[in-house]
């Protein structure tokens, strides 16, 4: 019996407009045909070799199918594949579709020149150390946590990590990682200094980072190059030693430098209460075993006055 042809992304989806263009290629808004149904086709170039669909983007795809069993993790809904005029293999992911980011949130506050209320900043802490507790409990690093890759639902205040494409399964030993990846300001600082030997704690500094972000409307350590995102972070919370940080002088990009006490956190979020200063210092801990994990964040004193049943 004939194996009844598979529809292609093309007929199965129009496209509507761009909508980004990610590490690993181009975001459209697409319509289904069949149901008329919004959503977002990313569409991956595969390298041209003998194995077909290379192995990242496998992994890429089975971690995603995993992980968007979470409400908080944009929705993996289908992958398709397709040919593009030159005739090579094209991949599309289907995800659900979200009408905006963080990013773009976080800007019209700063347009109007208002603050996003407590409680808004709260659910969406809240929501992002949900999923982002849910990925480390399934052994997932993200790695790249900034308010672009957080889509959010206008209508419904609804938070979803996305771009997981540079995660990577952590399995103990841990591997050596490559550490070119994180956008530099809610890049951890063993990151910066070179640690090839991380974990679920880089994802920690870079929710500290949005959460900061989310109250002052800027970025925290808003660095353009790597030691100037290292010097951001000591003058805000001390150059770091070996007391408070065992081993931080032995990382491979450690050099002497500027030696700056820490300023009180209150001096930076401004408009931040007392709970929640406790959990961004919590967050922002240089050792990253000391960091706290985002399964603890979530019971944190901060979150105590939050409903959380419909989160």
């Amino acid at each position: 019996m004939e194996k009844p042809r598979q529809i292609s992304a093309m007929e199965a989806f129009e496209k509507l407009e761009k909508v980004g263009e990610g590490t690993y290629g181009k975001v459209y808004r697409a319509r289904e045909r069949a149901t008329g149904k919004i959503v977002a086709l990313k569409k991956t170039r595969l390298h041209e070799d003998d194995e077909g669909v290379p192995p990242t983007t496998l992994r890429e795809v089975s971690i995603l199918r995993m992980l968007s069993r979470d409400p908080h993790v944009v929705r993996l809904m289908d992958v398709k594949q397709g040919q593009n005029k030159e005739g090579k293999t094209v991949l599309y992911l289907v995800f659900e579709y979200m009408d905006t980011d963080l990013k773009k949130y976080i800007r019209s506050f700063r347009q109007t020149g208002e603050n996003i209320p407590v409680n808004i900043v709260k659910s969406l802490m809240y929501q992002l150390c949900k999923g982002v507790a849910f990925c480390h409990g399934h052994g997932v690093l993200h790695r790249d946590l900034k308010p672009h890759n957080l889509l959010m639902d206008r209508k419904t205040m609804t938070l979803k990590i996305a771009d997981l494409g540079l995660a990577r399964a952590f399995t103990l030993p841990i591997k050596k990682y490559t550490h070119e990846i994180l956008t530099l300001w809610y890049r951890a600082p063993e990151v910066l200094l070179g640690a090839t030997h991380y974990s679920t704690a880089v994802d920690m500094w870079s929710v500290a980072c949005i959460f900061a972000e989310l109250v002052t409307k800027q970025a925290l350590f808003p660095g353009d190059s790597e030691l100037q995102q290292l010097l951001h972070i000591f003058r805000l919370l001390g150059t770091p030693n070996e007391q408070v940080w065992p081993g931080v002088s032995s990382l491979t990009n450690w050099h002497e430098y500027p030696q700056w006490s820490a300023q009180s956190l209150a001096s930076a979020v401004p408009n931040l209460d007392s709970d929640g200063l406790h959990l961004l210092s919590e967050m922002l801990q240089y050792d990253p075993s000391k960091r706290i994990s985002a399964k603890k964040a979530m019971e944190h004193p901060y979150f105590a006055d939050l409903n959380k049943a419909y989160i």
